[in-house]
């Protein structure tokens, strides 16, 4: 792809841009993108349509017709849906190119008539209630589905060059900077974020100085209790961080997604503005959720209830939340923060992430999601009654995860590179199969700790390659190697085509948790390389409640091709352990990460 969803403008303070173009060619990521571009993509305008999203938007069009759905942020589904096909359209091995731009055109077609004359689009309150419309910022969604359609319309007008879209959306950004601000109609931010790294990007793409003033009004305002504390002071104000302004908060709280989403756009900010109070509290949050607040498998959000943060080492495996959404969330946030300072951790964050936590919401049918990503199952689960249990499910009531699963693999290599300022050097983040900028690279990466990346220039310049925290023993051209926080630099005078090779020793090994965390300690976690295991009933001869891992119990990995799509298993003490990503992916039963010792 030749753009992606941050394209930091040419006076942004960001150490890091993201390079282009970017392809992702071979190996577990070309799989399940291509899975996405084939069925998980293509079922969208159905999935849409049964759910009456589509129904909704023809209503507001005709300004005739009900309803249809349980939330007034239903429009939201049909923009997330929105941006992943428009990055989509922007890779070249789209399969049915044709039939998706013209799935694409069908929905800006229906979103501009269904859109007021004023600007303002949103179907629940045009179709349902016009008399509250900006009368219940915290629970209306309304700035949080415009977001997504900026989000949508940037997308659009990056991968196609057609303006339509996002004509459409600064109507919608006019209206909102008409109606919002300390001296306009209303003075009050939204209950769940998202319009404010919209903005920004809004911002970047048109040069109007408008849409970055109006992302720090929204940021700025929050967290003076303008959203109150709801009823009878439930949920709270922290539930979305509006009890404490996000410059002076000490830790992530709340509704998770609404917390990352909001410091994704505070970052963002922070980029753009140079505005050293932002970038401090963007870096301070996320060292206090990383150290007290984050999964295993990088999930985030430990309670079911107001799907929130818990306390600090409050990360029950059974119980957890860990929403598929927030795990898109903190690949935002981390992502930018990773442009913004140039430290490889928070890309360390976004492997974690990405390869366990976020890929397991995908089915590997590209037709089945998991809101919830629990890191155990117990045998005879019985689980919630709704649509948000611990299985697969085709599509939910509150449809927020799969379009945004489809959206971040859409643009998937928009996340693996970047250059520095002047666009000489390279940094690589992540590693797959594919093309980035100026070096390709050839890997089996996570299977295998092989990665070749070859020059596609000639000349002097430096080479960046981050060694996974994860990682000792790491090799450069079978030479060993150290990195310094995190990057292993190579600088010379390279010829086009020159190689090298790195590597990454990839032996399984156990993970103790944290002492403080209650509920797994004395347990234990197997991990290999990136990936993080668990055991699943199918594998074992015995109960997962009856499992015993002693802690110096050898293992053993081997790759099996018709397993699971094919993946390396790590075997050890009578027990076979697969990927958590790929859990749930054969029918329902027992699952667990944290094994006991004794």
């Amino acid at each position: 792809m030749s753009a992606g969803p941050i394209r930091p403008s040419g006076t942004a303070q960001s150490v890091l841009r993201p390079v282009t173009p970017a392809r992702i060619s071979g190996g577990l990521w070309a799989a399940r993108r291509r899975t996405n571009a084939e069925v998980s993509i293509p079922q969208g305008p159905r999935r849409l349509e049964e759910a009456g999203n589509l129904a909704n938007l023809r209503a507001a069009a005709t300004r005739g017709g009900g309803f249809a759905g349980d939330f007034p942020f239903q429009d939201s589904d049909v923009h997330k849906w929105l941006e992943a096909a428009s990055w989509q359209l922007a890779d070249p091995d789209t399969p049915d190119g044709v039939r998706l731009a013209a799935d694409v055109d069908r929905f800006i077609e229906l979103l501009g008539a269904a859109q007021e004359p004023d600007g303002y689009l949103q179907t629940h309150y045009q179709v349902a209630h016009a008399e509250r419309r900006w009368q219940e910022l915290d629970w209306g969604h309304e700035l949080y589905c415009a977001g997504h359609l900026i989000q949508a319309a940037v997308a659009h007008h990056r991968s196609t060059g057609k303006p339509e879209l996002l004509a459409l959306a600064e109507r919608f950004a006019t209206h909102i900077d008409s109606v919002f601000g300390a001296d306009r109609r209303i003075d009050g931010v939204c209950g769940h974020p998202g319009i404010e790294t919209a903005l920004v990007e809004l911002h970047r793409e048109t040069g109007d100085r408008r849409w970055l003033d109006l992302a720090g009004y929204f940021v700025d305002r929050r967290g003076h209790g303008l959203l109150g504390d709801g009823e009878k002071g439930f949920p709270g104000a922290a539930y979305w961080q509006d009890h404490v302004p996000v410059r002076t908060a000490e830790t992530v709280t709340g509704h998770a997604v609404r917390q990352l989403y909001l410091l994704a756009g505070v970052t963002d900010l922070a980029a753009e503005t140079g505005d050293a109070g932002l970038r401090d509290a963007s870096v301070r949050l996320w060292e206090a959720m990383t150290a007290s607040k984050t999964y295993l498998t990088g999930g985030l959000g430990a309670r079911h209830e107001l799907e929130s943060f818990g306390d600090p080492y409050e990360l029950p495996p059974d119980r957890a939340y860990a929403e598929t959404c927030a795990a898109v969330a903190s690949v935002q946030w981390s992502w930018r923060l990773a442009l913004l300072t140039g430290e490889a951790r928070y890309s360390d964050l976004i492997e974690r992430t990405l390869l366990n936590g976020f890929l397991a919401g995908a089915g590997l049918d590209g037709d089945s999601w998991l809101y919830v990503n629990p890191l155990q199952v117990r045998e005879g689960y019985e689980g919630r009654r709704d649509d948000r249990a611990a299985r697969r499910t085709p599509w939910f009531r509150c449809a927020c995860c799969p379009p945004n699963v489809m959206r971040l693999l859409a643009s998937l290599p928009h996340y693996f590179a970047s250059t520095s300022g002047d666009g000489g050097d390279v940094q690589l983040h992540q590693y797959a199969t594919g093309t980035f900028g100026p070096v390709s690279v050839e890997t089996g990466y996570p299977w295998d700790g092989r990665i070749a990346v070859t020059a596609g220039r000639s000349g002097v310049w430096t080479l960046s390659l981050r060694i996974p925290a994860w990682c000792t023993g790491a090799t450069l051209d079978g030479t060993p190697v150290i990195a310094e926080a995190g990057w292993l630099r190579v600088r010379r005078d390279w010829r086009q085509g020159e190689t090298v090779v790195l590597g990454l020793p990839m032996e399984p090994r156990l993970t103790r948790p944290d002492p403080r965390v209650d509920a797994v300690r004395g347990c234990v976690a197997i991990e290999r390389g990136p990936l993080v295991y668990c055991l699943e009933s199918a594998d074992q001869s015995r109960r997962l409640d009856e499992v015993v891992l002693p802690p110096d119990t050898p293992l053993t990995a081997g790759h099996r091709p018709g397993l699971l799509g094919g993946v390396t298993v790590v075997t050890g003490g009578g027990l076979t352990a697969v990927p958590y990503a790929v859990w749930a992916n054969r029918g329902a039963g027992a699952m667990r990460v944290w094994i006991p010792t004794a």
